[in-house]
């Protein structure tokens, strides 16, 4: 399995953006397209995997809970 989590163009560059608002709103610092790509970039690298995990872990809770469920429909024959 490829370990890299991969962003569209489109879906980076509104991710780019947000960090550039951020840090103009919050912070009151302009930085430039670079630094915030660098800062998205890390913050992949970091989190992004366990990020990724956790949803695959509430995903297998999630199917785990709703396969029990169907246990619940079987007929039983006396």
């Amino acid at each position: 399995m490829n370990n890299r989590i991969k962003i569209s163009k489109n879906k980076k560059k509104e991710m780019v953006d947000k960090i550039k608002d951020y840090f103009s709103n919050e912070r009151n610092e302009n930085i430039g397209d670079l630094a915030a790509e660098l800062i998205l970039d890390f913050f992949i690298k970091e989190l992004g995997s366990h990020i990724y995990n956790q949803g695959i872990d509430d995903a297998y809770t999630y199917i785990k809970d709703k396969t029990e469920d169907l246990f619940a429909l079987q007929i039983i024959r006396r």
